[in-house]
């Protein structure tokens, strides 16, 4: 009986889309809240950003009612599968190790650069401290260039790191490091290449939310074909953004 009841409960948990008394249940959107122009708190102390646009039309079409909650990054993947939310929507790339782990839709944003954030453009990139989001594919990247990796639970403590000289650059999402360039005033600027990492961005999902899965997938493709998706990287991210062709 046990064993019974502990598989009950696992499937209520897992199912996007249950239904109870006849009405669907609340998809509950997580985010981390702190990752512009993706996804931050506004003044109000609301999700913000593309992010929000995009979910919240993925929503709409798909015929969710949907509700947003935000959660730090490191926890992020184990507070999904452990069923505190449904979905991951968080400038998360789409990766075959997490893959391993959680399922994704489609990227709603291309396969796009990576970029050095330091003081100099002359910055030792190869063989000094660089800065990086723990768990992300920045990080991942780092550790195996032979550079000193030096790992932060935020964005915004790694552009501390380097503005205080702890570090000697940011490895980052270049649309997120482009909005921290510009706002510096010349005091930071990019140095070295453009890396690209990653699959593109995708909703990630419990893998046995299959149903839930499909219906973000069409909404996806619609948001695509009508250039819902494209216009709204041009406003979050600028004219040079690069856009589904």
């Amino acid at each position: 009986m046990k064993k019974i009841i502990l598989s009950t409960v696992a499937l209520a948990m897992t199912a996007g889309v249950a239904m109870a008394d006849g009405h669907a249940k609340t998809i509950r959107m997580g985010t981390e809240g702190a990752y512009p122009p993706y996804n931050f708190l506004n003044d109000a102390g609301e999700v913000d950003g593309y992010e929000r646009e995009m979910g919240d039309e993925m929503c709409k079409r798909a015929e969710l009612t949907c509700e947003w909650v935000t959660n730090e990054w490191d926890s992020i993947i184990p507070n999904l599968t452990s069923g505190n939310y449904d979905t991951i929507i968080a400038g998360m790339s789409i990766t075959d190790e997490r893959e391993e782990v959680i399922d994704f839709t489609q990227n709603y944003i291309p396969p796009a650069s990576s970029a050095y954030m330091a003081k100099s453009a002359d910055a030792d990139l190869s063989g000094g401290v660089i800065a990086a989001q723990t768990s992300t594919i920045q990080a991942g990247y780092v550790a195996e260039s032979g550079a000193t990796l030096l790992e932060f639970a935020t964005y915004d403590d790694t552009v501390a790191a380097v503005m205080s000289g702890e570090a000697d650059a940011v490895f980052a999402d270049k649309d997120a490091l482009v909005p921290t360039v510009e706002a510096s005033g010349g005091e930071l600027v990019f140095a070295g290449d453009d890396v690209p990492l990653g699959g593109g961005v995708g909703m990630g999902l419990r893998e046995s939310d299959t149903e839930l899965k499909e219906k973000f997938n069409a909404a996806i493709t619609s948001m695509k074909e009508d250039g819902t998706i494209n216009a709204a990287i041009v406003k979050w991210f600028g004219e040079d953004a690069k856009v589904f062709e």
